[in-house]
């Protein structure tokens, strides 16, 4: 696999240190070996990510950076295996994942990600450390530092994750009903997985469609179980000056459904929808609507 290549502010970006820190310590401590372009461009490239990484999570739990730098790069590496065994700090678990999608190591992925599930449990897990790990790469991702193949990889096993978790809640009677799905074109699927294991974990009932759903399919599907709520995450499609008219679209063909939206596309712009759409800041608020919905208040409305 051809190596990603970063610049310094990439650098800062994944691992949390200032380029000026970095800088210094490319000086003093001959830490990193900048690579240069043809044109004299200096990048740095996986390895160099990786070594970062390592040193500053030693350097965050209390490593001084003289210490690190007479460190081998495999001393380095097995003081932090120890260290993302025994903490629990949030920031230390994110590096931990960072290492393992730079160097494809799914054991790596799932024993981290494991841990924290049986320590803080699988809702927790997502939302403090596997949501502020993939928000945290996700520049990368767009700008592409980040090549296809560790954004596949990492999507894929959080997917997974995500499918376990939703198949190990068992459906109760007498909830509510939840049309999932994401538009024709849409693909970003991890927050609307997440919505799937809150809404069942709740004890309601989940009728999911999943990715680049056309609208002939959604009809079928909500004439067939006619669900009390039609929920979708719009990341990238429909676009920005085409989401208006395609939610006031869906608004009314499901009339009778209360339609709950979220994703970038939404978020933060001053659009005005129907009465029988609710716009969540974070998919991860589909917990707190749903508490909402079946407070006695609400039910008494």
């Amino acid at each position: 696999m051809t190596l990603s290549t970063y610049s310094i502010k990439d650098l800062e970006q994944l691992s949390g240190i200032k380029a000026h820190t970095l800088r210094i310590w490319e000086q003093r401590y001959s830490l990193l070996s900048p690579k240069r372009t043809d044109t004299n461009i200096r990048y740095y490239d996986d390895n160099d990510l990786k070594l970062i990484l390592n040193v500053a999570l030693l350097n965050d739990n209390g490593y001084k950076i003289s210490k690190i730098a007479s460190m081998s790069h495999e001393e380095i590496r097995e003081e932090v295996v120890k260290l993302t065994e025994r903490t629990l700090t949030h920031d230390d678990q994110i590096h931990a994942l960072t290492i393992s999608m730079i160097e494809l190591d799914e054991a790596r992925f799932d024993k981290v990600v494991s841990t924290n599930i049986l320590k803080i449990g699988f809702e927790q897990t997502m939302l403090n450390i596997i949501y502020p790990f993939m928000s945290k790469i996700g520049v990368l991702w767009q700008t592409g530092s980040i090549n296809p193949a560790q954004e596949h990889f990492i999507s894929n096993l959080v997917r997974q994750k995500l499918i376990v978790a939703i198949d190990g809640q068992v459906a109760k009677s007498g909830g509510k009903k939840f049309l999932l799905y994401l538009p024709e074109g849409e693909l970003h699927e991890i927050s609307l997985l997440f919505a799937a294991y809150i809404i069942k974990l709740k004890g309601h009932r989940v009728f999911y469609l999943g990715q680049s759903t056309p609208r002939s399919d959604l009809q079928i599907v909500y004439d067939l179980h006619r669900p009390d709520f039609l929920v979708t995450v719009i990341t990238t499609a429909p676009s920005s000056d085409l989401v208006v008219d395609y939610i006031n679209d869906v608004s009314n063909k499901f009339s009778d459904a209360q339609i709950i939206i979220s994703g970038m596309q939404v978020i933060g712009h001053d659009f005005s929808f129907p009465d029988n759409v609710r716009v969540l800041n974070y998919i991860r608020d589909i917990k707190a609507y749903i508490e909402e919905i079946e407070s006695p208040v609400h039910s008494n409305n």
